[in-house]
């Protein structure tokens, strides 16, 4: 058994003096983990490298080898700011957990590409909270922001519920705002996209997260995602911009 596919790195661990189990998110067969001979390649595969791999197995269900060939990594363009490495590691560390095991998954791949090209630049934190809205919904629980569940209509939506995920309006929340949770305007294209608007978002997905990815199979979130998240809401109390 064998094939070759473009991968992205979310974990690399030692196995032994020379291997290193190395767990890919491919953009055909999913998420998928191999053996990496030699301990020369150790160094490149942080997690966000982009490969080209070849695995090789004797039978399906085996763990297989990976012959990997590093082509980019993002990390060495973000090592200075930690809160974009913070970023990087919680997302990997998402896919990781959340993306069944062997099944493709081209969404997800794909959206974990276009968050790996937009971290290095400007707005790259809009971006992340928009990707984990994009990462809900390649699983199967979408949040509906486009249109009141009360009301149907599309105009001052400023909440979410917590239960169902779609929006709600300003005047249809006014009995019971204090159990929704806020919606940022820049999640629907309104309003600016500053640190606290991004706190507040990541607030918002990480209810889902938590609630949908994990607690229905009795998991914990990935512990680098709330250490991002706690990262943020520091900055954000001290910070206007986080353009880099």
């Amino acid at each position: 058994m064998e094939w070759r596919d473009d991968g992205i790195v979310l974990s690399a661990r030692p196995y032994g003096e020379t291997g290193t189990i190395c767990v890919l998110m491919t953009r055909e067969h999913g998420r998928h983990a191999g053996l990496v001979r030699g301990q020369r390649i150790r160094a490149q595969l942080q997690p966000g490298t982009r490969v080209q791999a070849h695995w090789r197995a004797r039978l399906a269900e085996h763990l297989g080898t990976f012959t990997l060939e590093p082509a980019a990594s993002v990390a060495a363009l973000v090592i200075d700011d930690p809160l974009r490495l913070a970023a990087l590691a919680s997302a990997c560390g998402l896919v990781e957990q959340a993306a069944p095991e062997r099944s493709a998954y081209p969404n997800i791949y794909g959206g974990l590409a276009s968050l790996l090209e937009l971290l290095p630049g400007a707005h790259w934190d809009a971006a992340y909270v928009q990707w984990e809205v994009g990462l809900l919904r390649a699983l199967g629980f979408g949040l509906d922001l486009e249109r009141c569940a009360a009301t149907g209509s599309n105009d001052q939506l400023a909440y979410v519920s917590p239960r169902t995920g779609r929006a709600v309006s300003l005047s249809a929340a006014e009995p019971y705002a204090d159990r929704l949770l806020p919606l940022p305007g820049f999640l629907i294209g309104q309003g600016e996209a500053d640190p606290p608007s991004i706190a507040v978002g990541l607030a918002l997905t990480g209810h889902f997260i938590e609630r949908n990815l994990f607690g229905q199979s009795h998991q914990p979130v990935p512990p680098a995602r709330p250490r991002y998240v706690e990262r943020y809401r520091r900055y954000a109390a001290t910070s206007g911009s986080v353009d880099a």
